[in-house]
């Protein structure tokens, strides 16, 4: 799906007539209809002159210009959920915050936020309800179980889960909510703990288009850009497949970081010279450097990428798609966790590769 850029205005600098003309290049067509302007009740994240959002291009512009006054609900505080959380309290929303452990509110309420006991208070005192939970499992349980959001749901509410879980979840969540007479959109997110902290996540969302124009001044918040895809399930789907191509990189980088050691390379220098070719990825140069050094700090669980690649290779069999490299990296991250990397960072995949090489020497 073709995307429109979208140039966030600097407020604080004139643009130069050589970035006018680059910017006129990028986007000849824009009416100025379409120009956006800045979130004056929202405390803003830094401008920096030609920075760009993006949105997909059934998006609507309009709704990312007003204000969402509304009483958001965010269920669920682990590592992406409570830097979430904070960026909406940051920006001035009324939030009330849940999660099986209180004790990961607590910081959050002393910043502001409110606390319910349940989902389902979380979900019948606001007027949108945010899940960020860890699996399919959590995220039924959260929303459809006892006490669980959708009893607290009704006509006029909306409820937006940002969880990574598959398609067959999503449909399940969507029904629930429906049947209570309220709007449901899935969006899941690209992005670790940084870009969370940041407000610099990808939002993939699907299902109510009206929930998705009233969310997207939220959506702004917390993310750098964001894609409507159509009919529930899209975004899942489109979240699977994409982190089921950064386990399988993720396992390849981690065998070429090996393989240099073991021919008498130094794997930081095949990290630099990754980063300026033509395969850079910002994930190498990321995480290459700690690899190197056997340094896993967590960003995204090593478990929950394993979690993701099962999904995907589920995705692939339900329509007879064949994919030998995710699911040979999908057996490497299962030794990982084998090798209690479960918690540790995605890049501690490596290990299992050094297990392996030990075994067999």
């Amino acid at each position: 799906m073709p995307s429109t850029l979208l140039a966030k205005p600097n407020i604080n600098n004139l643009l130069s007539s050589t970035a006018m003309a680059l910017c006129s290049a990028f986007c000849p067509r824009i009416s100025t209809n379409f120009r956006p302007k800045p979130f004056s009740s929202f405390p803003s994240k830094p401008l920096l002159s030609l920075s760009f959002k993006v949105f997909s291009s059934q998006a609507t512009d309009a709704s990312s210009q007003d204000k969402f006054s509304g009483r958001v609900g965010f269920l669920g505080l682990g590592i992406m959920g409570s830097p979430m959380a904070l960026n909406l309290i940051k920006a001035g929303c009324d939030v009330i915050v849940w999660n099986r452990t209180k004790s990961k509110c607590d910081p959050l309420i002393s910043l502001g936020a409110k606390y319910s006991s349940s989902p389902e208070e979380v979900a019948a005192n606001c007027d949108v309800t945010f899940a960020m939970l860890a699996d399919p499992e959590s995220a039924i349980d959260v929303a459809c179980g006892k006490n669980g959001a959708v009893s607290g749901m009704g006509p006029g509410k909306g409820y937006v889960d940002v969880s990574t879980v598959d398609v067959a979840t999503s449909k399940l969540i969507n029904e629930h909510i429906k049947a209570r007479g309220a709007l449901f959109l899935e969006a899941p997110v690209s992005g670790s703990k940084k870009p969370a902290e940041d407000g610099q996540l990808i939002f993939l969302t699907a299902g109510d288009r009206s929930l998705y124009e009233l969310v997207s001044p939220l959506l702004d918040i917390l993310g750098k850009s964001r894609f409507y895809l159509g009919k529930v399930g899209n975004g899942a789907a489109m979240k699977l497949v994409v982190n089921m191509i950064m386990g399988s990189m993720m396992a390849s980088f981690s065998e070429g970081i090996l393989l240099s050691k073991k021919v008498g390379l130094d794997p930081s220098v095949l990290v630099e010279v990754v980063s300026q070719g033509a395969i850079s990825a910002p994930m190498y140069s990321l995480k290459g450097p700690s690899m190197v050094k056997s340094q896993y700090p967590t960003a995204f669980p090593l478990k929950h990428q394993q979690k993701d690649l099962r999904l995907a290779l589920g995705l692939a069999e339900s329509v007879s798609q064949s994919t030998p490299i995710a699911a040979a990296a999908n057996e490497l991250y299962k030794v990982a966790k084998s090798y209690g990397l479960s918690d540790e960072d995605f890049s501690a995949v490596i290990e299992a590769l050094k297990a392996k090489s030990q075994d067999t020497a």
